[in-house]
This record gives structure tokens, C-alpha cells and sequence, in this order.
């Protein structure tokens, strides 16, 4: 998968915005993690693949020209028909921090963290009337207990992960039997693409999609 990091400043944007309602689930406990080790994250990625797929519908609907992108055109009718109302500034700023190799198109796996991203963003910390309506609770769920692995791994609760909170994640299950230093290295820079050293909830969520596997057992055309 491509990552087209080098203009950091068309994410900073989105990223202080998922940063702040990350911390603000931390803080009021709406986002409390029910995950005790990373094992028990890695367990569950079978149902995290099986809600995420059903977003395929839903794509290939408003992929007109079934060339497997979605345009901004086509994601407006999407956004319009899912009753989501955000502003031309708001949808601009979604497809370019979701459209990560710079196609001018958002394919699946951006379509997946697009959607999620929105419905973290919409989700209210009090009337549930502004919250983001899904058709299927299965995949409302999914996008729930994504939310919760990146809140246990979330150590210091700053709404992004560090290096140090990825190590010390990977380690709570078994500090008797360390995971190997490369291990560890391997998995933050998978997730640092911009190799700041933080990783913000956008990032996190294109890596933990490539852990999963949404796109393996599926013929799609290369990234």
C-alpha cells in the first residue's frame, strides 16, 4: 500500500481533531477499553474483517464507473444518501486525508477509515440524536471496539500512540517473555508513515485494516 506522506500539513487538520475526541473518550470513559493484551486484539480480527466487509456493498454502489475508486462526486452522493450532513470544507478535508497515495480517488481500505472516521467524529458525548445512523449494528460495533484497541494502546491517553505505548501494549501479556525489540520497531513504523514519532488515529486505522486483512481473500487491483 502507498502512503503519500509528504504534505504532513493537509492531515494536521483532521488529526488534532481525532486527537481531541480520542482524549475526551478516554477522559469521560465512553471509549473504555475491554481489551487486557494485544492477543486478545489479534483474536478478534476474524469479526473485525467479517463487520468491515460489509461496507463492500455500500462501495461498489457508488462506484459509478466501477473502477474501483470512489470520486468526490460520487462520495457526496454516498455521504447524501447515509444522511451524513458536513460541509464542502469538512468532505474536502476527509477525502484528502483518506485518499493517502494522492489517486484523486478513495479505493476500499480508504473508504473503510473514511467512513469510520466520520462516524468517530459525529459519534456525540451526549445527545445521541447527532450521532451517525448505521443500517447494520454488526458494523456500528466494529467501528466501536476499533476505537477501544486504539484506547488500550493509548497508554498515556494523549489521543496518539508514541513508540513507548506500542512497546509496553505488546508486552502487558507476558512482561516475563518481551517481545523482540525488531518486533515492536516493525509494528510502530508500520503505523508512523509520516515518521514523526506519534501515530495519530488515522494512521493506526490504515495499519490495523493491512493487519486484519480486509483485502486478502478478495481480487482487487493493486494499491
Amino acid at each position: 500500500m502507498l502512503c503519500n506522506c509528504g504534505s504532513t500539513n493537509k492531515y494536521k487538520k483532521l488529526d488534532s481533531k481525532l486527537e481531541r475526541k480520542m482524549i475526551e473518550m478516554k477522559r469521560s470513559g465512553s471509549g473504555q477499553s475491554n481489551f487486557k493484551s494485544i492477543d486478545s486484539i489479534i483474536l478478534r480480527f476474524p469479526q473485525f474483517k467479517d463487520g468491515l466487509k460489509n461496507l463492500r456493498g455500500i462501495f461498489e454502489q457508488y462506484d459509478e464507473d466501477s473502477n474501483g475508486t470512489i470520486d468526490r462526486e460520487e462520495l457526496n452522493k454516498c455521504l447524501e444518501k447515509l444522511q451524513l450532513h458536513l460541509t464542502k470544507e469538512e468532505v474536502e478535508d476527509l477525502f484528502n486525508s483518506c485518499d493517502i497515495d494522492g489517486s484523486q480517488g478513495i479505493q476500499f481500505n480508504e473508504f473503510i477509515v473514511l467512513l469510520c472516521l466520520i462516524y468517530l467524529l459525529m459519534k456525540p458525548s451526549t445527545s445521541p440524536d447527532t450521532a451517525l445512523k448505521m443500517d447494520s449494528p454488526q458494523l456500528k460495533a466494529t467501528f466501536d471496539t476499533i476505537v477501544e484497541a486504539f484506547l488500550f494502546l493509548d497508554k498515556n491517553g494523549d489521543g496518539k500512540l508514541n513508540k513507548k505505548d506500542v512497546i509496553k501494549a505488546l508486552n502487558e501479556a507476558s512482561p516475563w517473555e518481551r517481545s523482540p525489540a525488531r518486533v515492536t520497531s516493525t509494528r510502530f513504523k508500520e503505523m508512523d508513515w509520516d515518521k514523526n514519532g506519534k501515530v495519530s488515529f488515522r494512521e493506526f486505522l490504515f495499519a490495523f485494516i493491512n493487519w486484519v486483512g480486509i483485502e486478502s481473500d478478495e481480487e482487487l487491483p493493486d494499491s
